[in-house]
């Protein structure tokens, strides 16, 4: 089954009105390519330019704003006085082991009795647990926290109230129609009775609103809103654990979220907690100047996440709320073991997954299983399967002496997944999700129904013909603009993840000069330079070698949308490009 070719991208750059790039660049006092690119991002006026480019810390909205966190404060102060026994109950991701060791924590610090608990993936599944909350009852637990989870949990939060719990869901999933029976709901778009106003940023990460609980705990225990030296220092290391939490769960990195990974990120590189440190050693990247939101993305991120796909989530949290330098260095170790293992299987299902769908080319998604690939980590597979093949992809594991198919599913814009299998749903068990991705239950002998079923539902949202990729440019901007002036200006854009990526840039007419060079593992990329009107600039297409011929087809002249990055040397810092795409030829074809 072919995927489609690099070279077939639809390149489509971005309308603009340089009328309104030029008053926001005078309002703002910024370059013409960075209002341009501000104005992409729905950055408007010079008051938003400085709060998007500045994102001061002291901009974080006060924790009392979310809807239920005064009483939640309240209830949870109290029963840290009185000494009843609190659960911090936590989801198995980065974004709840992180929120989960926040609240630890900080219920540690105002002395609680407090412990905590996360579901096993495979065993309990995700959110709360109807079993684990009767064996928290039974151990003397009365109260117990959510972290990114619960929202959803009708039948469990009525299962709590029966078993005498008292339940405080904090998440920001998506909820239902009818809300849980819990005793304070936390959550930042949930409405507010009567004429309160709405909290103003509805797009916090589960860490996120546990960071607001934690800072709200400390103002009440410190008896104002200044916070005692101990629990200020304990919450610049929340706002690195809410940095991890947010970047791994790809909230967009807009108002608050932008906040917390620009100052978490300040706080990783310069006094990293002593698990964060043992960690960091393991993925390399203690002691790099440059450390960034991608370092958290695919350094940070998976080695926490391997905790749950692979063994058990506890060990993230341990690792994050260890105060013992030994300790964490065996826990990091630990879980750079499980995420060694978590690449290998990963390979082999990639592998496996490839194979399979060469069996269904002609379908408008994938719909793949086997035996022999573990549940947990079906999404990250399927999600590099429609990087490849720009389809949806769902992949189901059917485990030994378990009678329904586990899966997992992800999909492209124009196909919301939720939706599609909500149409199929007389196939399914059970499933839940949202547009990009979802996950499911489905009986084996229901899997060769459902696949004709979904794939037609694809078909009927993108069409039965191939589409080709589409890669989006901000702007035009030729090399001259790319001065060190607009280059330290592009650092204040960052962090950068979902809803505001790196900027994509075109220049056209350039010569590549001298011949390109294959380069890195396998020679799988592609080095080169490129001259444009006296200028030259060094060029790196990652997974392009393949390629070359198709770069110098046309004499060298060729169409570059590309990333520029600021490279360090030495201590000498020069500009390079990355290269998204290219086209062959003096100009780009746009759509």
């Amino acid at each position: 089954m072919d995927a489609p070719a690099t070279s077939r991208k639809v390149w489509h750059l971005l309308p603009h009105d340089p009328r309104a790039i030029d008053r926001l660049s005078r309002a703002a006092g910024v370059a013409p390519l960075i209002a341009h690119l501000l104005l992409n991002r729905q950055v408007t006026d010079a008051g938003q330019a400085q709060r998007f480019l500045q994102a001061k810390l002291s901009a974080l909205h006060e924790p009392e704003m979310l809807p239920g966190m005064p009483q939640a404060v309240e209830r949870l102060y109290r029963a840290a006085q009185e000494q009843r026994k609190i659960c911090i109950y936590g989801d198995y991701d980065v974004d709840g082991v992180t929120g989960t060791a926040t609240l630890l924590t900080c219920l540690k610090i105002l002395g609680a009795q407090v412990e905590f608990h996360v579901p096993d993936r495979l065993e309990d599944g995700y959110g709360l647990n109807v079993e684990a909350l009767r064996r928290l009852a039974e151990s003397g637990v009365k109260t117990v926290v959510t972290v990114d989870c619960g929202i959803a949990s009708l039948d469990e939060a009525d299962e709590a109230r029966r078993l005498g719990l008292e339940l405080i869901v904090t998440d920001h999933h998506e909820f239902k129609t009818t809300l849980p029976a819990a005793d304070v709901l936390v959550h930042p778009r949930l409405p507010v009775p009567g004429d309160g106003p709405a909290y103003p940023f509805g797009g916090l990460s589960g860490s996120g609103v546990a960071f607001k609980l934690a800072w709200a705990l400390g103002k009440r225990a410190s008896g104002g809103p200044k916070v005692t030296p101990r629990l200020r220092e304990f919450l610049l290391d929340a706002v690195a654990l809410a940095a991890l939490g947010t970047v791994a769960d790809v909230v967009p990195l807009f108002e608050e979220n932008r906040i917390f990974v620009r100052h978490g990120l300040a706080r990783l590189r310069a006094q990293p907690s002593i698990g964060l440190q043992a960690l960091l050693r393991c993925a390399r990247l203690d002691g790099k100047s440059c450390f960034d939101a991608e370092d958290i993305a695919f350094g940070l991120a998976p080695r926490l996440n391997a905790a749950g796909r692979m063994g058990t989530a506890r060990l993230a949290v341990e690792l994050l709320t260890t105060l013992s330098g030994q300790r964490a260095g065996e826990l990091a170790g630990d879980l750079e073991r499980h995420n060694q293992e978590r690449q290998a299987i990963e390979r082999r299902i990639l592998s496996q997954a490839l194979e399979l769908a060469e069996q269904f080319h002609q379908q408008a998604a994938l719909v793949l299983a086997s035996a022999e690939w573990h549940p947990g980590l079906l999404g990250i597979v399927a999600s590099r399967l429609v990087d490849q093949f720009n389809r949806p992809t769902l992949l189901i594991a059917l485990r030994d002496g378990r009678p329904h198919g586990q899966g997992s599913g992800r999909s492209v814009p124009g196909c919301p997944l939720h939706q599609a299998l909500e149409e199929c749903t007389a196939d399914l068990v059970s499933h839940g999700g949202h547009a990009a991705a979802a996950g499911f239950r489905i009986l084996p002998e229901r899997i060769a129904e459902f696949r004709d079923r979904f794939a037609a539902v694809a078909a009927r949202h993108l069409g039965t013909e191939p589409r080709p990729q589409r890669l989006t440019i901000d702007a035009e901007a030729p090399l001259s603009s790319l001065t060190s002036h607009v280059m330290l200006a592009l650092e204040q854009l960052a962090p950068y993840g979902a809803g505001n990526p790196p900027p994509v840039l075109l220049a056209d007419r350039l010569q590549v000069v001298g011949a390109p060079k294959r380069v890195g593992n396998g020679e799988r990329h592609l080095a080169f330079r490129v001259r444009q009107e006296g200028r030259t600039m060094k060029a790196v297409a990652f997974g392009k070698a393949d390629r070359v011929q198709e770069l110098m087809s046309e004499g060298g002249q060729v169409s570059l949308a590309f990333t520029p990055r600021l490279n360090e040397w030495q201590g000498m810092r020069s500009t390079e490009i990355e290269v998204k795409d290219f086209q062959a030829g003096p100009d780009a074809r746009l759509q």
